[in-house]
């Protein structure tokens, strides 16, 4: 059976230290109980070092331990994989003179990254929140993909990249159904 540390995969530090339990003499049928003390031998104590086997490295990199053995450090993290994303959900929103840059969307979304527009910012401005709407579908329909409103006055628009598939049968976005459903 092993232990704790065996289950982690990591050196026993118990290893060099040998318990052993003490023996009790054996009694002979022959010795009989006097009143004068006998010569009782004195008990030899050895003293066992064993020598750990040493640890083959040979494939490992990391730190050592003062005693030579690997040390697993459980907190680095450094030596993950950087992999960039390959796709992205963008959130746009006019700039200061009430542009949506669409060349740019239009880029990002045949690149596959999914877009949002916050037509909000232009509370009182209703007809230039008609002509985004308008220029923003033009452009989904030159790239090829949809445009979806992810609110009830049109504001909040979704456009999905290229090879993002968008189920449009139940029309169902957030909690509405579990709001109707009470």
């Amino acid at each position: 059976m092993g232990n704790l540390w065996q289950f982690f995969g990591l050196p026993d530090p118990d290893a060099g230290v040998v318990t052993q339990s003490p023996k009790e003499p054996e009694v002979t049928q022959n010795q009989r109980l006097t009143g004068t003390p006998s010569d009782v031998p004195e008990p030899v104590v050895e003293v066992v070092q064993s020598q750990p086997t040493p640890v083959q490295t040979h494939a490992w990199n990391g730190p050592l331990t003062p005693d030579g053995e690997p040390f697993h450090d459980l907190s680095n993290h450094g030596t993950r994989l950087k992999i960039r994303p390959i796709r992205a959900l963008r959130y746009v929103k006019p700039d200061n003179k009430h542009r949506i840059r669409t060349r740019e969307i239009a880029q990002r979304v045949l690149q596959g990254d999914t877009v949002i527009v916050d037509l909000r910012t232009l509370v009182h401005m209703e007809s230039h929140q008609q002509a985004c709407r308008r220029e923003l579908r033009v452009m989904c329909e030159q790239t090829g993909v949809g445009v979806f409103a992810l609110d009830t006055e049109d504001k909040l628009l979704l456009i999905p990249g290229a090879d993002v598939v968008v189920d449009i049968e139940k029309h169902e976005l957030g909690l509405t159904r579990l709001l109707n459903a009470m």
